[in-house]
């Protein structure tokens, strides 16, 4: 007789349905017989020829060293990274913005993912008996959080403003009086974190943000956690000026390879103070033994003389503007007519839209795109972190069920296919 499986309380939350783990599963699942996806839902980036160019460039030359390729084969790094990309990186951004780094202030993960749950579970949870959060002052936010803490009720957050436009579009701001509020109120708060750009919604936190979220950091003695996977200065998928590269010890930074080209090669980068940069490379000896090699091999000659930034700024930016621009200008077409909003597209490989007189859920209305091979990510999952829903309510914010997340990168031809059925079948569910 087979034994019965009984998991911990770890396992069951981490092993359970989550959001990330739909988002995964329809980036590669089949779907019904004879219908054609219009992949719009996951983050997979686009394929761009310049920047693949550059890292077979880099392949070819490890091939062509003596025994390098075997090397980087054959060798675990350290626990904190590849000590050379650590020593070269500090380098990089002491030069480039007069951060004073060291190797030792730089950890690498096994992807930005990764970076994020350990970054989340050391500033939450139980913490000498009592029980410690993290706060996230901008909601929706990113899929691919809610579900990462180890302990239950890990995560908290603010509902964001919003300012809507006379051209159709809107955007999510900072509630900076509600968010003072809150961390005045619960000295529970372990961190505060934010993505900037931000997935979903493509908006950026302007400079002042930051600097005000930093400083109520640092006010309360607790870091402020930025996940820059999409931003400044590589991949640079940012399409707004006020939205410099911000760093100090009350920040902990976490950047990604993945979004300028290797995705499948795992690469997070996280800066921040010594004493948290010694324990995310503690925890990646338990949990990893190591960091992959790959990425930062790839990469490295890349970052030391300025051609990762170049590719990012001159080719990666452009390349994601002008699809984000076609993006918008299919909406307006097939919208027309209908009621709706769409966030300014500020970064990221996303846009964000709301619609206010659909008549279900976002939940249900993905399953209604689904029969029509167009993959979405319904808005419900990126709306987390509130007590009404620990109650069985919904978030509190008007836009909770009425959003969809789009993945503009890919196929220009589906991408447009996709957002025309979506137009179509929201005039048939509309109030």
């Amino acid at each position: 007789m087979m034994w019965h499986m009984e998991l911990s309380d770890f396992g069951a939350k981490l092993s359970s349905h989550s959001g990330i783990l739909q988002l995964m599963d329809d980036i590669s699942k089949p779907l019904a017989e004879g219908v054609k996806p219009r992949p719009l839902g996951g983050g997979n980036p686009a394929r761009v020829p310049q920047v693949e160019a550059a890292y077979r460039r880099q392949m070819e030359r490890l091939l062509a060293d003596g025994e390098a390729f075997e090397d980087l084969l054959a060798h675990y790094d350290s626990p904190q990274g590849r000590v050379s990309f650590l020593e070269m990186a500090a380098r990089f951004f002491r030069s480039r913005y007069g951060w004073p780094l060291t190797a030792d202030n730089i950890a690498l993960t096994n992807g930005s993912q990764s970076a994020m749950f350990y970054l989340f579970n050391m500033f939450s949870g139980t913490t000498g008996g009592k029980r410690r959060t993290i706060l996230f002052p901008l909601m929706p936010e990113y899929i691919g959080y809610a579900d990462q803490g180890i302990e239950p009720d890990t995560f908290v957050s603010v509902p964001s403003k919003c300012t809507y436009y006379g051209d159709g579009t809107f955007k999510y701001t900072l509630d900076v009086d509600a968010v003072r509020e809150y961390l005045d109120s619960h000295e529970e708060v372990g961190a505060i974190a934010v993505s900037r750009p931000t997935n979903p919604s493509g908006n950026v936190l302007t400079d002042t943000e930051i600097r005000t979220l930093a400083a109520l950091a640092r006010e309360h003695s607790i870091p402020l956690i930025v996940d820059n996977a999409y931003g400044l200065p590589f991949p640079d998928i940012v399409f707004t000026d006020d939205a410099q590269p911000l760093w100090n010890e009350d920040i902990v930074l976490s950047m990604s390879l993945s979004k300028i080209g290797l995705p499948s090669i795992r690469t997070g980068i996280v800066i921040a103070r010594e004493d948290i940069i010694r324990a995310v490379g503690n925890i990646n000896a338990i949990a990893a033994l190591a960091t992959g090699s790959f990425g930062p091999a790839l990469a490295h000659d890349m970052l030391a003389s300025g051609e990762l930034v170049d590719l990012a700024h001159d080719v990666v930016r452009p390349f994601y503007q002008r699809k984000a621009e076609r993006c918008a200008a299919i909406i307006r077409s097939a919208f027309e007519g209908t009621r709706y909003m769409l966030h300014r597209i500020e970064g990221s490989i996303f846009c964000w839209i709301y619609l206010p007189d659909l008549r279900i859920p976002t939940l249900e209305f993905y399953s209604v795109l689904m029969k029509d091979g167009v993959i979405t990510v319904p808005g419900e999952y990126f709306f987390f972190g509130s007590d009404r829903q620990r109650h069985g309510l919904p978030y509190p914010h008007e836009h909770y069920d009425k959003c969809l997340r789009l993945n503009y990168s890919g196929d220009e031809t589906l991408v447009e296919e996709g957002i025309r059925l979506i137009a179509d079948r929201y005039r048939e569910w509309s109030l």
